[in-house]
């Protein structure tokens, strides 16, 4: 069956000389690793440009159900980025969100409304000029809705914990290690409220934003399934420093 969808590109390794493997979020299907022929003739050298990290495409491809890789037949960028991977900060967002997207959204075979929200972020984020330096925060808070992994809030109270493994707010301190008290477990409640809008209001010292970037690393690890230690946190601690 021949399928037609737009794509948000996850990952792409070289496979061989004239072959990648790309992983793409598509509206119609998920998430969905690709085999890219690179053919050898020059004029098709930017091809591989094509499939770098958060590029928005149009794809076309045949699906076959339990296939682990599928060939696309047709490709194109439908939304060039003016300034996503060319300005310094924004191209370390990138760097991250394209590792922190990959292992979130890996075994997601559905795309529901996330695909939409992704691609009308990152399209923003390529336009804005100022105010940009909690998008990325924002944009995990917003994917662990779309994931059923948002934080309930509706036991909160002044002396609460904050379970983060069970994702809510308990009275007593839980056996495992994974949980925030005192003013760390406050702010969990302010902080899902973030969005584009309001993240400017947010303000947070060097200190603050390393230790956010761990506490939301330490978050997808408890609810994701083989989500890592994500190596690329080190690139926006350099950033934010």
């Amino acid at each position: 069956m021949l399928v037609k969808s737009r794509a948000l590109v996850l990952s792409r390794l070289k496979h061989n000389d004239t072959s990648d493997i790309a992983c793409l979020f598509t509206e119609a299907e998920g998430a969905v690793s690709f085999v890219v022929r690179i053919p050898k003739n020059r004029r098709h050298g930017n091809k591989r440009i094509l499939f770098q990290p958060l590029n928005l495409l149009e794809i076309e491809w045949d699906y076959k159900e339990n296939q682990s890789l599928s060939l696309i037949r047709n490709a194109r960028c439908y939304y060039p980025y003016n300034s996503l991977p060319y300005e310094p900060v924004k191209a370390a967002m990138v760097s991250f969100l394209s590792e922190f997207l990959y292992y979130a959204l890996r075994d997601e075979h559905t795309g529901d409304g996330l695909f939409d929200y992704l691609a009308s972020s990152l399209q923003w984020l390529d336009m804005a000029d100022k105010g940009i330096s909690n998008f990325h925060i924002a944009l995990q808070l917003h994917v662990s809705r779309f994931l059923g992994i948002v934080p309930n809030i509706s036991e909160y109270s002044p002396a609460a914990v904050f379970d983060m493994q069970n994702a809510c707010y308990v009275r007593t301190v839980p056996s495992h290690g994974n949980w925030l008290r005192g003013e760390e477990a406050s702010f969990v409640k302010e902080l899902i409220r973030m969005d584009f809008g309001n993240m400017h209001l947010f303000r947070f010292s060097t200190a603050q934003r390393s230790r956010l970037l761990d506490l939301l690393n330490t978050y997808y690890r408890l609810h994701v399934p083989f989500f890592p230690v994500l190596k690329s946190i080190e690139i926006l601690r350099e950033v934010f420093s």
